[in-house]
């Protein structure tokens, strides 16, 4: 298991080191993020509005 934690500490200090040197790159990536989101949450509602 101590791998694991290693690697979730990896990704942690990756996602800090681009929010801080790329903050732009990053807001566009989290706001990528939400629309897909979002995207996907309407689909599902469609999807369960068709259904009844």
């Amino acid at each position: 298991m101590p791998a694991k934690k290693y690697l979730t500490w990896a990704a942690a200090a990756f996602v800090a080191f681009y929010m801080i040197n790329q903050p732009e790159g990053a807001a566009k990536s989290v706001n990528s993020a939400a629309n897909g989101l979002a995207s996907a949450a309407g689909s599902l509602t469609t999807f369960l509005g068709a259904l009844g």
